[in-house]
């Protein structure tokens, strides 16, 4: 890359990972991507459902930019001070596998794209609770779909909810969540608890065509913990 491009990229990329970082407190290899016009974040979403197999995949642009994008991130944030916080990204499906961003899958280059640049200016707790809440695993999302007449890749049949798969829909229960209950949007406390206590849960949600957006619609939580969390309510309200 000649000097006149790579200060041009440069730019873009401080302008990015400087604007992630007054948002967010951090700014990720994500961020700049996306920040730079090189990445989709509806592409972003897709590779954190498992959809997609490595990040880089979808990246508009070739390896050497990329490569070229990330130094040059890595180069703002040590000029600026920045904190390295290795952080896991899981991926929103039944298996929870770790995503992966590169083509080669190699250790170094995902360490790297793992990394958020995290400001020394945020207090140590403030900093834990980023990093905490980066590497969380995130929900799984449970689709309510509008067209009933679907079906699912795997087995052909049909239902009320499905996950969405790289191949197509799926139903709950060839990814294994069939055996949980559906708990409706509307009691905060109740949904709050009981997500807490189910190991496994699902956000259930649906499409609204008036506002254009998927809207939640409540919870798929383990029988048992529902029942332990109503029992529990019901006993503190009695007092």
């Amino acid at each position: 890359m000649n000097p006149k491009n790579r200060n041009a990229l440069a730019e873009r990329v401080v302008k990015a990972a400087e604007a992630a970082l007054a948002a967010r407190g951090y700014a990720s290899s994500i961020d700049v991507l996306v920040g730079i016009g090189w990445l989709d974040a509806g592409k972003v979403e897709q590779w954190r459902r498992g959809q997609i197999d490595y990040l880089e995949r979808v990246v508009q642009t070739n390896l050497p930019r990329i490569s070229e994008a990330m130094k040059l991130f890595r180069s703002w944030a040590t000029r600026r001070g920045l904190s390295a916080s290795p952080t896991s990204y899981i991926a929103r499906s039944p298996r929870r596998q770790t995503l992966r961003f590169s083509r080669s899958g190699d250790p170094t280059i995902e360490a790297l794209y793992r990394t958020h640049w995290v400001s020394q200016e945020l207090s140590e707790r403030k900093r834990q609770h980023l990093a905490e809440k980066a590497s969380r695993a995130p929900d799984l999302v449970v689709v309510q779909p509008l067209n009933r007449e679907w079906k699912c890749h795997r087995c052909g049949k049909t239902g009320d909810l499905l996950m969405m798969e790289n191949p197509g829909p799926a139903c709950l229960s060839c990814v294994g969540l069939d055996d949980l209950e559906f708990l409706p949007a509307g009691d905060a406390l109740l949904s709050r608890r009981v997500k807490a206590k189910s190991t496994r849960c699902a956000v259930v949600v649906r499409f609204s065509r008036t506002r254009r957006r998927y809207e939640r619609q409540g919870l798929l939580v383990e029988p048992l913990a529902l029942a332990d969390v109503q029992h529990d309510l019901k006993l503190q309200r009695r007092e």
